[in-house]
């Protein structure tokens, strides 16, 4: 049965349903972000530096380590910008969630509306039905 908000609770379906998609979407980039972040960690150990040498070997050691503390600066930025991210996909996902409930409450209550005028209208017309069958019987019973 079709109410005036059938249309409008499809519509906030699909905007919750894009809105879980977002949240997925983002839930991937902190995890990537996460990953590339503990990879940067990982790299950063394995970094050997030399013990004796030219200063060259020293200068070139110093120039990889401050690369790769850069490398995970930006990885750290980039995991906050996730987070972030997912807080926000969050938030409108319930925002989404709230609005799609409203609509899909207030298309139950319409239902129930129209349920209960019908079952009116069906008590309605089975009281004339047995006040003419009751009649007829009279009639006939007098006759």
């Amino acid at each position: 049965m079709k109410t005036r908000y059938t249309s409008l609770v499809k519509v906030k379906k699909n905007i919750m349903q894009k809105s879980e998609r977002a949240l997925e979407f983002a839930n991937i980039k902190l995890h990537n972000a996460e990953a590339a972040l503990e990879t940067s960690y990982k790299e950063l150990q394995d970094i050997q530096t030399p013990l004796q040498g030219k200063i060259t070997a020293f200068l070139s050691a110093r120039t990889l380590l401050d690369s790769q503390r850069a490398l995970i600066s930006h990885n750290q930025e980039w995991l906050e910008y996730a987070n972030k991210d997912l807080l926000q996909a969050k938030k409108q996902l319930k925002i989404d969630m709230i609005e799609f409930e409203k609509f899909q409450y207030l298309e139950y209550q319409e239902r129930e509306k129209e349920h209960k005028i019908r079952k009116q209208q069906e008590a309605k017309e089975l009281d004339e039905i047995a006040l003419i069958t009751h009649a007829r019987k009279e009639k006939i019973r007098f006759a």
